[in-house]
């Protein structure tokens, strides 16, 4: 297999950050290492400025506190994070069995402990990571396939979402930089279609 280009290595680490800034709320270190963040005049990289500038400000505490209203809640977060939600209005549904056919397909298998259904939003942030970096060995075209069937019918909406809600303030930058960079990714992937 061959090794990734710049762009891939970029896009992976993109899909960490994401990932890991959805599975969990963000402690100290993470946060500081957020605040280094460079931005430039392009969309993303304006919504990692802001993303930056929001993790220099950010209070520990707080941020986890928002992250438990967002995800967690009591008895469900503000906003359910699954594909299966999404795309059908209910948890657990067949676009989880779907994914869980793609993954079987890859030789992916739910990790030990792991309670978040793979289709939570970063289970597959982390899994287009691992395809796109190698960690999951995979024939070429195979991130667009699962971006394709997993994520393009419902991603951008969720990171709108999360964008836009009223309790999400560190989150609302996570939401931005999610938003661009799945367009960014959805773009990509038209542009690289074959043309008659």
């Amino acid at each position: 297999m061959p090794e990734p280009d710049d762009v891939d290595v970029a896009r992976a680490q993109e899909y960490s950050l994401l990932s890991a800034l959805l599975l969990t709320s963000p402690d100290r270190q993470l946060l500081d290492r957020l605040a280094d963040l460079a931005g430039d005049n392009s969309e993303l990289g304006r919504a990692h400025a802001a993303l930056a500038a929001a993790a220099s400000g950010a209070d520990r505490d707080n941020v986890e506190r928002e992250f438990f209203t967002l995800f967690v809640g009591v008895g469900r977060g503000e906003i359910l994070p699954y594909a299966s939600y999404y795309m059908t209005g209910f948890v657990q549904g067949r676009p989880l069995a779907d994914l869980r056919a793609t993954l079987r397909r890859l030789g992916v298998e739910r990790s030990e402990g792991q309670v978040e259904p793979e289709d939570h939003a970063a289970i597959l942030m982390d899994i287009m990571a691992s395809v796109i970096g190698g960690t999951i060995p995979a024939p070429a075209g195979t991130d667009r396939e699962i971006f394709d069937a997993h994520l393009a019918p419902w991603i951008v909406r969720f990171f709108s979402d999360l964008e836009r809600s009223a309790a999400a303030k560190f989150y609302a930058g996570v939401g931005t930089v999610g938003r661009v960079f799945m367009e960014i990714e959805r773009h990509a992937f038209l542009l690289s279609e074959p043309h008659p």
